[in-house]
């Protein structure tokens, strides 16, 4: 009898072990990536993916600006070019090894409807372009540091609606990051920037951090959503997954931004526009090409990131790239931070390291657990 509650306080102590891993481990995606067996290569992706995302991610928003900055007007041309770079990952689903072997599943209760995923596309589609578009507005507004840090409050948006799609766990160092992010980005619209090179009237200020903002929790939302996705339909190829749903996501978005740009008129000015483009026609050209190849980079990261931890540790290292892009603006575009963009800054890396400080408990918490458990299972194996 003694031996039976034993053994039934090591199931129940093992199924609350599973359920209170870290707020950037969701329900059921520890069994993919224990932290205990991250072996080399699973660290391996995680770094390759982290390096899409903040390669990408600086390199996009500097050329973004770079195309305001020398000439270019367009906010529909520059929202194509975040999701029209698509192209470039099609090859991938034609020469995939595990093409033919990829079965579409549930994560809960045998197989979703195929009729569903055409529908779960233009969805996505829909709000990574309407969260494109914002962005570029506020791209084009603000200076790329004020941009960035405003941009921080993705990650509070992120592990906001995680709660509610799915599960996430709070704790008190995760609200203490959420608030610091959330300060860090609002202090932001208490002033105008005199020291950018783009100067704009206070009413396309408060535009531009307005669409800013709710780009931000538009983009957080389909993070959320990409990792319930991934919840629900598993491929036996991860990066096959990754690449369709951009690709399909992304195709939406494209056809959007296209009607976009020819309803507006604004195609009639694009031929002008590149002849006036102070860096000349063949930057013009190779500054939206490169645009649009980095936000791919960008975009296939934080798939990854998601798939292999989850959605606000995707963020999170989306954060960890925001002083890149005001160092880069400081270099390229003679941004200058004043003192409320270095407390808004030093707000941002706090918030942070906060996250990242709890991400650490939680991985010592769930080490030390997996070792009184296995410890508990050498006792039981020697009393048998």
């Amino acid at each position: 009898m003694g031996e039976q509650v034993q053994e039934t306080q090591l199931s129940i102590r093992d199924e609350e072990s599973r359920k209170t891993k870290s707020p950037g481990h969701m329900n059921g995606e520890l069994e993919a990536a224990p932290s205990l067996a991250r072996n080399y290569k699973w660290w391996l992706k995680i770094a390759v993916f982290s390096l899409f995302v903040l390669s990408g991610q600086s390199v996009a928003t500097i050329l973004g600006r770079l195309y305001y900055e020398k000439g270019g007007k367009s906010k529909w041309m520059e929202s194509l070019v975040q999701v029209v770079g698509f192209p470039i990952l099609i090859p991938y689903l034609f020469f995939s090894p595990n093409k033919s072997s990829s079965t579409t599943k549930t994560a809960l209760d045998g197989h979703m409807d195929a009729r569903m995923l055409p529908l779960v596309y233009i969805i996505f589609g829909i709000i990574l372009a309407g969260g494109t578009m914002m962005f570029s507005v506020g791209l084009q507004y603000l200076p790329v540091s004020t941009f960035s840090l405003i941009s921080a409050s993705q990650l509070g948006f992120t592990a906001l609606l995680a709660f509610f799609i799915n599960s996430q766990k709070f704790t008190p160092l995760t609200i203490n990051s959420l608030v610091l992010l959330t300060i860090s980005s609002t202090l932001l619209v208490f002033q105008t920037d005199t020291n950018s090179t783009t100067t704009v009237s206070s009413r396309k200020y408060a535009v531009g951090f307005i669409c800013t903002l709710v780009a931000s929790a538009g983009c957080a939302l389909l993070l959320n959503l990409t990792q319930l996705y991934f919840q629900k339909v598993q491929r036996s190829d991860p990066i096959y997954m990754i690449f369709e749903l951009l690709i399909y996501e992304s195709m939406v978005a494209t056809f959007i931004m296209l009607v976009g740009l020819f309803a507006s008129g604004e195609w009639k000015e694009l031929k002008q526009e590149m002849e006036e483009f102070s860096l000349g026609k063949v930057s013009y050209v190779m500054t939206l090409v490169w645009t649009a190849i980095t936000w791919q980079v960008f975009a296939i990261g934080m798939g990854g990131l998601i798939f292999q931890v989850s959605s606000v540790f995707s963020n999170v290292i989306a954060i960890v790239g925001l002083p890149i892009v005001p160092v880069l603006a400081i270099v390229f575009f003679g941004d200058k931070m004043d003192g409320v963009k270095g407390v808004a800054m030093v707000l941002a890396i706090w918030g942070f390291l906060s996250y990242v400080y709890q991400q650490h408990l939680d991985d010592v918490a769930s080490e030390a657990q997996d070792r009184n458990d296995k410890e508990s299972g050498q006792i039981q194996n020697g009393r048998g």
